[in-house]
Protein backbone atom coordinates (compact mmCIF):
# COMPACT_ATOMS: atom_id res chain seq x y z
CA UNK A 1 0.00 0.00 0.00
CA UNK A 2 1.41 3.35 -0.74
CA UNK A 3 0.81 5.81 2.33
CA UNK A 4 1.23 9.42 1.38
CA UNK A 5 1.94 11.91 4.41
CA UNK A 6 1.55 15.38 3.79
CA UNK A 7 2.76 18.42 6.07
CA UNK A 8 3.12 22.65 6.43
CA UNK A 9 -0.42 23.15 6.46
CA UNK A 10 -1.25 26.18 9.01
CA UNK A 11 -2.72 29.80 9.56
CA UNK A 12 -1.54 32.33 6.94
CA UNK A 13 -3.31 35.93 6.71
CA UNK A 14 -4.26 36.63 3.12
CA UNK A 15 -1.78 37.40 0.82
CA UNK A 16 0.37 35.14 2.70
CA UNK A 17 2.25 31.67 1.25
CA UNK A 18 2.63 28.71 2.57
CA UNK A 19 4.54 25.17 1.38
CA UNK A 20 2.81 22.14 1.59
CA UNK A 21 5.12 18.84 0.98
CA UNK A 22 3.76 15.22 0.84
CA UNK A 23 5.62 12.14 1.08
CA UNK A 24 5.68 8.79 -0.53
CA UNK A 25 6.72 5.91 0.98
CA UNK A 26 7.47 4.30 -2.64
CA UNK A 27 9.55 4.91 -4.92
CA UNK A 28 8.14 8.20 -6.60
CA UNK A 29 8.62 6.82 -9.86
CA UNK A 30 7.11 3.68 -9.42
CA UNK A 31 4.06 6.34 -9.63
CA UNK A 32 2.24 8.20 -12.70
CA UNK A 33 1.92 11.25 -11.17
CA UNK A 34 1.34 13.14 -7.81
CA UNK A 35 -0.76 15.76 -7.27
CA UNK A 36 -2.98 17.72 -4.84
CA UNK A 37 -6.58 18.40 -4.38
CA UNK A 38 -8.54 20.44 -1.83
CA UNK A 39 -11.34 19.33 0.21
CA UNK A 40 -14.27 22.63 1.46
CA UNK A 41 -17.10 21.55 3.91
CA UNK A 42 -19.93 21.34 1.80
CA UNK A 43 -18.13 20.77 -1.59
CA UNK A 44 -16.62 18.11 -3.80
CA UNK A 45 -12.99 17.79 -3.83
CA UNK A 46 -11.42 19.50 -6.84
CA UNK A 47 -7.92 19.32 -8.46
CA UNK A 48 -5.37 21.88 -7.31
CA UNK A 49 -2.47 20.61 -8.69
CA UNK A 50 -0.56 17.45 -10.24
CA UNK A 51 3.06 16.64 -11.37
CA UNK A 52 3.79 13.35 -13.56
CA UNK A 53 6.37 10.73 -13.59
CA UNK A 54 8.53 12.89 -16.16
CA UNK A 55 8.19 15.97 -13.53
CA UNK A 56 5.88 17.74 -15.72
CA UNK A 57 3.26 19.83 -13.39
CA UNK A 58 -0.24 20.31 -14.33
CA UNK A 59 -2.60 23.22 -12.66
CA UNK A 60 -6.17 24.08 -11.84
CA UNK A 61 -7.22 27.45 -14.29
CA UNK A 62 -7.82 29.19 -10.38
CA UNK A 63 -4.67 28.47 -9.21
CA UNK A 64 -2.12 28.66 -12.17
CA UNK A 65 0.32 31.51 -11.89
CA UNK A 66 0.06 31.41 -7.61
CA UNK A 67 0.64 28.10 -7.07
CA UNK A 68 3.64 25.99 -7.65
CA UNK A 69 4.33 22.20 -7.79
CA UNK A 70 7.74 20.42 -8.07
CA UNK A 71 9.05 17.35 -6.67
CA UNK A 72 12.37 15.88 -5.14
CA UNK A 73 13.11 12.31 -6.56
CA UNK A 74 15.96 11.77 -4.07
CA UNK A 75 13.62 12.36 -0.89
CA UNK A 76 10.30 10.78 -3.00
CA UNK A 77 8.18 14.05 -2.41
CA UNK A 78 6.19 16.59 -3.96
CA UNK A 79 6.06 20.28 -3.12
CA UNK A 80 3.33 22.96 -3.51
CA UNK A 81 4.15 26.49 -3.24
CA UNK A 82 0.94 28.54 -2.81
CA UNK A 83 1.19 32.32 -2.94
CA UNK A 84 -0.88 35.00 -2.58
CA UNK A 85 -3.23 32.72 -0.90
CA UNK A 86 -7.15 34.19 -0.45
CA UNK A 87 -9.64 33.02 2.42
CA UNK A 88 -11.44 30.94 -0.31
CA UNK A 89 -8.25 28.89 -0.29
CA UNK A 90 -9.06 27.55 3.12
CA UNK A 91 -9.58 24.14 3.11
CA UNK A 92 -7.84 20.19 3.62
CA UNK A 93 -5.25 20.10 0.85
CA UNK A 94 -5.16 15.89 0.34
CA UNK A 95 -2.25 14.42 -1.24
CA UNK A 96 -2.69 12.15 -4.05
CA UNK A 97 -0.96 9.31 -6.00
CA UNK A 98 -1.71 7.50 -8.98
CA UNK A 99 -0.04 4.25 -10.94
CA UNK A 100 -1.05 3.45 -14.11
CA UNK A 101 0.42 0.48 -14.05
CA UNK A 102 -1.73 -1.16 -11.61
CA UNK A 103 -4.63 1.29 -11.89
CA UNK A 104 -4.01 2.30 -8.35
CA UNK A 105 -5.14 5.24 -6.49
CA UNK A 106 -4.08 6.24 -2.84
CA UNK A 107 -5.01 9.16 -0.41
CA UNK A 108 -3.09 11.24 2.15
CA UNK A 109 -4.89 12.43 5.27
CA UNK A 110 -4.40 15.84 4.01
CA UNK A 111 -2.86 19.65 5.11
CA UNK A 112 -5.11 21.98 6.95
CA UNK A 113 -4.83 25.30 5.10
CA UNK A 114 -6.59 28.73 6.99
CA UNK A 115 -6.48 31.30 5.28
CA UNK A 116 -7.96 34.07 7.47
CA UNK A 117 -8.85 37.99 5.98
Amino acid sequence: QVQLVESGGGLVQAGGSLRLSCTTSVNIHSLSSMGWYLERPGKQREFVARITVLGEPHYADSVKGLFTSSRNTNENAIYLEMNSLEPEDTGTYVCNSYSQWDNREDWGHGARVTVSS
